[in-house]
């Protein structure tokens, strides 16, 4: 029970968030995955880029989102990375929105790891330009992802250097924190080009995390959101999305 308890802190799912049921109706280009799993089934989407085909398979970017948030959240916000040529993914934890089970970092880690499997198998899916985007708790996610599979890129936004280091803040001791998310450990041994973004008056995960990200990286490099707080970073999108399509061609995702 207290283990549960610990857990519902890191991913409080459909207890506290509402999904509805026809969520994605409209939603341009959708094509709705699911995983079978030993706790139901999964919930992903897959957002085609325009004009992809098997004699023009375009890159991939798998976007793994807050945990105070669903995949419906964003289809709006990622379109322009459609708009660059880019398929986005959009996978769902467990016991969120429509999916089973409940959620552990060791399960969010699998799940995605056999989304991607399955998507970068696909003829219109170019397998050697995959970008892991997480955001907050979704950079732990990828980061998770990077262990098993090392993307073109990656992207981060306001994501911390690791859970305990979170915790430490408010005074919870490592041992009871169930669910590591050791990002740093990650990013010192990732060898693909690393872009963090981060908001300068983020309160739940200081601007400190980002900085030691980047650092912790033999090429990183750090956006830093003047002004910005945890849940409106980036602020401005467009000013987001210059600098990511940037970032994008360096890598050669683009």
């Amino acid at each position: 029970m207290l283990a549960d308890l610990r857990r519902f802190a890191i991913f409080p799912g459909r207890a506290l968030l509402r999904a509805e049921r026809d969520a994605g109706a409209g939603v341009e280009a959708l094509e709705r995955l699911w995983l079978d799993t030993d706790e139901g089934a999964v919930e992903c989407w897959l957002l085609r880029a325009p004009g992809a085909s098997a004699a023009r398979p375009a890159p991939l970017l798998i976007f793994a989102h807050g945990n105070g948030e669903l995949i419906e959240y964003w289809p709006d916000a990622l379109l322009p990375y459609r708009a660059l040529g880019m398929h986005v993914l959009l996978p769902e934890y467990r016991g969120y929105g429509r999916s089973a089970g409940q959620p552990s970092e060791t399960k969010t880690v699998a799940d995605l790891a056999a989304f991607y499997a399955r998507v970068v198998a696909r003829p219109d899916v170019d397998a050697t330009r995959v970008v892991f985007h997480g955001r907050s708790l979704g950079g732990g996610a990828v980061c998770g992802l990077a262990r098993v599979h090392t993307p073109r890129a990656m992207i981060l936004w306001s994501t911390f250097t690791s859970l305990p280091d979170v915790a430490r803040r408010f005074l919870v001791p490592r041992a009871l924190v169930p669910d590591l998310f050791d990002n740093l450990a990650v990013v010192r041994a990732l060898e693909a080009p690393l872009l963090v973004v981060h908001g300068t008056k983020d309160a739940l995960i200081p601007f400190a995390h980002g900085e030691q990200l980047a650092r912790a990286h033999r090429d990183g490099r750090l956006l830093a959101d003047e002004g910005a707080k945890h849940n409106d970073c980036p602020r401005s999108m467009p000013w987001y999305f210059a600098e990511a399509e940037r970032f994008l061609r360096d890598a050669g995702v683009l």
